[in-house]
């Protein structure tokens, strides 16, 4: 099989999909529909793996129960987060949207298999966390693909994720990654919420890089 040359077109529409890839916090409640879902999670498994391992676990929370226990865990650990910021900084955080638990139509808890059969150990004797990064690598795939349908996604880190492991009933040989917030955005932007709300800037990316 030859091949694709991507054209200079496509490049660019792909720095723009980099570009307009947003956390999103703010959802339209309509569902999207099940067969895009299920092609972003096929898509999100071409993500490079070490060894081959394919380390990474997508787990779909629909049970109204256990979406009410997350959004508990986050609510108690958002308080907690707050507790560590004072004066202006305090009152910033305070009013800041950081979950979609309430909104999006669909929730995906991601968990990774640290040790798995598959891959039978290459390329993680002296680098174990490799699988880790491996599944990391999924939810970035996942998270571009489904920028690319118009789909939004938050990851939601204030979590506690022992608490969110027990609620989801997950093996304890996986590890929780993430639980991310999956549905339509209400609003579309090209640049990072937490920059639009003053909390913090980015970097020029020539500012991150080092030779040696």
């Amino acid at each position: 099989m030859t091949a694709p040359l991507f054209s200079p077109a496509f490049r660019a529409s792909l720095d723009q999909l980099f570009t307009w890839r947003r956390d999103v916090r703010h959802f339209r409640t309509d569902p999207v529909p099940e067969a895009v879902l299920s092609r972003l999670l096929e898509t999100a498994c071409l993500a490079p793996s070490v060894g081959l391992s394919e380390p990474w676990r997508f787990v779909r929370v629909d049970a109204p129960a256990r979406r009410a226990e997350i959004r508990e865990n986050f609510s108690r650990c958002n308080a907690e987060a707050l507790t560590g910021h004072s004066g202006d900084d305090a009152q910033r955080y305070a009013t800041l949207k950081l979950a979609g638990l309430d909104d999006a139509p669909h929730h995906i808890a991601v968990f990774c298999d640290t040790n798995p059969a598959q891959g039978r150990g290459l390329g993680r004797g002296t680098m174990p966390e490799t699988t880790v990064w491996s599944a990391v690598m999924a939810i970035h795939t996942f998270w571009l693909a489904a920028t690319a349908e118009g789909v939004g996604l938050g990851w939601v880190s204030i979590l506690n994720p022992e608490d969110a492991s027990r609620t989801l009933c997950i093996t304890p040989d996986w590890q929780f990654l993430a639980y991310l917030c999956v549905g339509y955005p209400a609003e579309q932007a090209d640049t990072p919420e937490l920059e639009r709300r003053g909390w913090e800037q980015r970097n020029p990316a020539r500012k991150q890089w080092i030779n040696r």
